[in-house]
């Protein structure tokens, strides 16, 4: 950690970003999920002093706007004092200020169980499974896995040319989902051959009057171009579709898969 008084000393735009980066660590560490190397370990005052006294430097950058710098002075003045809302606002404060905004996969996340948890321990819908075909972000092939873990998938298969789950930002974005998921690298061809398989894309049956099978596949497709001819093809059981009223009428797929998958779960809790 740098001492507050060395910030003074350094030029405004290289201030901004050490006490972004600053913060990021102390949000992560006050979640409990501290980057190795990155604890607090300041020996001249608390976490909490040293959030307020970083914040403190914030509020005086002249290019800090208005609304922001109430809320950081409200946040410092709030008992009890919540030093991780007050890391965020200044760190997202200052990002906005510099111009970089962090991506969705970069933002600083909630901590998740660091134990493996085998798929014969977890709780999940046996035979229900999501095969994501040449999915290009890694934040959605970890959102993908987060929702299926959630939801009760038995297993993620992906295809030949999706992101490798084991990227970095996938973990990230798959909050612990990723590891303790089972999943399989195959082609189409290689999907189960006695399990029905269904397409989430446009031009199918509206969601409310899909039928949807106790056990299969759904195949989701990529973020440009949806799901390939031939998924089309091996998709035997049928293609659903989300509905929809605006005027892009697009979705992300990492939210279409959630939509679908609440949708399908509610029909295997319906006795058959």
């Amino acid at each position: 950690m740098i001492p507050p008084e060395k910030l003074f000393q350094l030029a405004a735009g290289q201030k901004r970003r050490k006490l972004a980066l600053c913060f990021g660590e102390l949000e992560r560490d006050i979640a409990g999920i501290a980057e190795p190397g990155t604890c607090y370990n300041f020996p001249r005052m608390s976490r909490a002093d040293y959030t307020r006294a970083l914040a403190a430097i914030v509020l005086q950058d002249p290019k800090l706007p208005d609304d922001a710098a109430r809320q950081l002075r409200g946040l410092l003045a709030a008992e009890p004092f919540d030093e991780r809302r007050v890391c965020n606002a200044a760190r997202n404060a200052l990002l906005a200020i510099i111009g970089t905004f962090p991506a969705e996969w970069d933002l600083v996340i909630a901590p998740h169980p660091q134990e493996r948890v085998s798929v014969q321990e977890r709780r999940f819908f046996p035979g229900v499974a999501v095969y994501a075909e040449d999915i290009r972000s890694p934040f959605n092939v970890g959102s993908i896995f987060r929702t299926a873990e959630a939801m009760g998938c038995e297993r993620v298969y992906i295809s030949p040319q999706c992101t490798d789950p084991a990227q970095s930002r996938a973990l990230r974005s798959g909050m612990g989902c990723i590891e303790t998921m089972g999943w399989t690298r195959c082609t189409l061809d290689d999907l189960p051959q006695d399990k029905p398989v269904f397409v989430l894309e446009t031009g199918g049956t509206p969601l409310q009057d899909f039928v949807f099978p106790r056990e299969g596949v759904v195949i989701i497709g990529s973020e440009e171009l949806g799901v390939s001819p031939e998924a089309l093809a091996r998709a035997t059981y049928g293609r659903v579709t989300i509905p929809m009223t605006g005027l892009k009428a697009s979705l992300n797929v990492g939210v279409a898969f959630g939509i679908l998958m609440q949708a399908w779960v509610s029909s295997l809790r319906i006795p058959a």
